[in-house]
């Protein structure tokens, strides 16, 4: 018997140490496993270049490698706040039910100030726990890590709920301290890159601006090529170009790239939601600014340098989305200097367009009045002393008809000299222009063309309140032409000399009666005492109808 017993011992024995070894086997084997999952997990993470998808990327591997129900990044901003929060392990309707996310207090807040690995067995049992937010999921085990970029705490890594019931152990905060070690190096990569990215960008965009500009494309195309490009260096979801309306007390969109973009363009914007960047000249990036629904983080950047900003670029984000960073910033700043300054050089080509076609017109008003005109009025001066020499009264009749053609003849050439003097206008039509506009939207309703004489500096004498009096006179009267003359001839006259402006409107028709005259002189004859001047209607011995209205320059 004691021999059986002797011989039980060293079997006893012999298993005990048999399932120590494969204790320890097993263990060798598991820290085997999880560290090649660690490395794989490090070469994942390190797999691409995209910020977020390499933050995501973080946040479900390290869920991963420690068995954790739900995990989260928080990318921590200005003022030590939380700017992003990346949750992993939520289905969509638990997004949905919670009521908002982290803002970096309680707990989340600890690990900001103190940015050393934290594991609890119960979150609420720390003094720090202000408890979840409305809609939040129950959780009890936690894990909380940093993440570094170089000296800099990028954000922290929350692990919560680990599977099985037990708790996160030293072994899991190692394994996940070095994960965020490698995530650290991955988001500097993933940083460097985009940053070398937007440089390439900003290159490519610059020189697209600045060649379209200087070749003489039309700036509001080469506005909405800003703000494309503006959007594709930046990542926003929304841009927007501001200029000054001809007012010059609101902004009006005058480009815009992205979501929504179509319905905007047009629209007034109140300048003081972008006043103190229009006074600074100095970009300015918020977080979440919640202006347009839907949307977040906003960056403002000024078009030029004060005293002379010539709007302002706003660029948007989707809530939720990273905010712009300080090289977003730098990076948008210098690009839209260098297109308002690619915008001031194209104006300043188009003056000096305007002043050499201003000049190629002098020069042809000049060679018209010094040559053609002196000419014109030399052989109409031979004729006339040549008409005394006639003695067919049918031949001097054709002799005076073509004296009286070269005098109108010269007139119109006068008439042509002024117009040249007075220049194109390209924002809105001459006083000429919108006087020919008149007349001829009035020969649609006659079913003829009125004739039209303009004689004089029109344009350059007449100020901007006697023409708007002007046209409101003519449309009136070629009104009353149409609806009451039954006439078959019209003619229109408008003249700037001596000081005084006439308007002579006349036509062949029935004429006028008392009660008619004075009801239609009446708002005509107002405009004309406003004015100083004077105005009358009357039935010539030829029959029809005269308007005369005569104001002073």
């Amino acid at each position: 018997m004691e021999s059986e017993h002797r011989q039980l011992l060293p079997q006893m024995r012999l298993d005990e140490l048999l399932a120590e070894l494969q204790v320890r086997l097993n263990a060798v084997l598991s820290t085997r496993d999880r560290v090649h999952a660690l490395l794989d997990a490090v070469v994942s993470v390190g797999s691409d270049l995209d910020l977020e998808t390499v933050l995501r990327r973080i946040v479900r591997t390290a869920t991963e490698l420690v068995d954790a129900s739900y995990g989260a990044l928080g990318v921590v901003g200005q003022g030590n706040t939380l700017m992003q929060f990346i949750p992993v392990g939520l289905s969509e309707e638990e997004i949905a039910r919670i009521e908002h996310w982290p803002h970096g207090l309680g707990l989340l807040g600890l690990l900001i100030k103190d940015t050393r690995p934290l594991r609890l067995g119960r979150i609420s049992d720390h003094p720090e726990s202000y408890g979840f937010p409305p809609g939040h999921p129950p959780m009890g085990t936690f894990l909380g890590v940093p993440i570094r970029v170089r000296d800099e705490v990028f954000g922290n890594l929350y692990l919560t709920e680990k599977r099985g019931g037990g708790e996160f152990d030293e072994e899991d905060e190692a394994i996940v301290i070095a994960l965020a070690t490698a995530a650290g190096v991955a988001v500097e990569n993933a940083r460097l890159y985009e940053e070398t990215r937007r440089r390439e960008t900003w290159l490519e965009a610059s020189s697209e601006v600045t060649t379209s500009l200087l070749s003489g494309a039309d700036p509001r195309q080469v506005l909405s090529v800003v703000a494309a490009r503006a959007r594709q260096m930046t990542d926003a979801d929304l841009v927007q170009m501001l200029l000054p309306d001809l007012a010059g007390d609101a902004l009006r969109v005058e480009a815009a790239e992205g979501e929504g973009a179509d319905g905007l363009l047009g629209t007034a914007v109140d300048a003081s939601a972008v006043g103190d960047v229009l006074t600074s000249g100095e970009p300015r990036g918020e977080a979440d600014t919640r202006r347009r629904p839907g949307f977040g983080p906003e960056l403002t950047v000024p078009l030029g340098a004060p005293p002379h900003v010539r709007g302002v670029l706003v660029l948007a984000k989707r809530s939720g989305r990273l905010p712009f960073s300080a090289a977003d910033q730098r990076m948008l700043h210098a690009f839209a200097g260098q297109a308002a300054i690619a915008l001031e050089l194209a104006e300043a080509r188009r003056d000096a367009e305007r002043l050499s076609l201003l000049e190629d017109r002098d020069r042809i008003a000049k060679d018209l009045h010094d040559v053609v005109i002196q000419r014109l009025f030399a052989t109409a001066m031979t004729l006339m002393s040549t008409l005394r020499l006639v003695e067919r009264p049918e031949a001097a009749k054709r002799l005076q008809h073509g004296i009286d053609e070269l005098d109108e003849t010269i007139r119109q050439i006068r008439s042509t000299i002024f117009a040249l003097q007075a220049g194109p206008e390209d924002d809105m039509p001459s006083l000429r222009g919108q006087i020919v506009a008149l007349v001829e939207g009035a020969g649609g309703h006659l079913g003829f063309m009125p004739g039209l004489r303009m004689e004089g500096q029109i344009d350059t004498l007449v100020a901007e309140s006697v023409a708007e009096h002007l046209l409101a006179v003519l449309r009136e009267a070629l009104s009353n032409v149409v609806r009451h003359s039954r006439a078959g001839r019209a003619e229109v006259s408008v003249e700037a000399a001596d000081g005084i402006l006439t308007l002579i409107v006349t036509d062949n028709g029935v004429g006028v009666g008392e009660v008619v005259r004075r009801s239609g002189l009446s708002n005509i004859e107002q405009r004309a005492e406003g004015l100083g001047g004077t105005a009358d209607i009357d039935t010539p011995p030829e029959g029809g109808t005269r308007l005369c209205w005569t104001v002073p320059l």
